[in-house]
């Protein structure tokens, strides 16, 4: 009895396929993404990615919607090593008080920019749009839901900013940083309630500000 091979088609998933559409046009493309605008403490993190043409990772989606931490990591891994290039912009709590949350998204987003090893044709960026690049750029709502490339960056993004919350967990683990990763919980508000912000904590935002007690830990 011989052999056949499998009839089964390779089914391109639609956040692939609108990378490859953009391709045509402009064939290399940077999707960006960031992770960090919400929580009270730590940085904001955003990254690029230039995937090549034809490239399907399987599982690759917007971050928020990966909850397993072990496959956020292995798709990091799958996403660094098929990647052309991958940068990474990280601002911190001092400067997002300084310039404001959505100046310094927009910042991290010009660093990781600035971070990849080739210039991009055009941007597909999720919801911003950035005013000082001089690069073709695409602001594209729920960006990580419509591309690959995006839904990428979402992935890099939030993996490498939580690894820093896990450090900055070291440095001042009764805030309980690597549980929250910074975010608005109950057992944060409670952790600032009574230790006061800590030097990671965005000053400017109302929950931090809002604390009476001294400043540092």
């Amino acid at each position: 009895m011989s052999s056949r091979k499998s009839d089964r088609k390779i089914i391109i998933p639609p956040i692939f396929l609108y990378d490859e559409q953009v391709r045509q046009q402009h064939p290399v493309i940077a999707g960006l993404d960031e992770a960090g605008r919400g929580p009270l403490a730590g940085p904001v993190v955003a990254a690029a990615v230039i995937f090549p043409s034809g490239l399907v990772i399987e599982g690759i989606r917007d971050s928020k919607k990966i909850v397993a931490e072990s496959e956020k990591k292995r798709l990091f891994w799958k996403i660094v090593h098929h990647a052309v290039a991958v940068g990474v912009g990280i601002v911190e709590a001092d400067v997002i008080d300084r310039i404001n949350i959505l100046q310094s998204t927009k910042f991290a987003m010009k660093l990781a920019v600035e971070d990849l090893k080739i210039r991009p044709d055009i941007l597909l960026i999720d919801a911003v749009k950035l005013t000082d690049i001089i690069i073709k750029q695409r602001s594209i709502i729920r960006g990580e839901s419509v591309s690959a490339s995006i839904a990428a960056a979402s992935i890099i993004a939030k993996v490498v900013r939580d690894d820093i919350m896990l450090d900055y967990h070291e440095q001042y683990p009764v805030y309980n940083f690597k549980g929250h990763k910074g975010y608005s919980t109950k057992e944060h508000i409670e952790c600032i309630n009574s230790y006061g912000p800590c030097p990671i904590h965005r000053k400017s935002f109302r929950k931090v500000n809002d604390m009476t007690l001294p400043f540092g830990y």
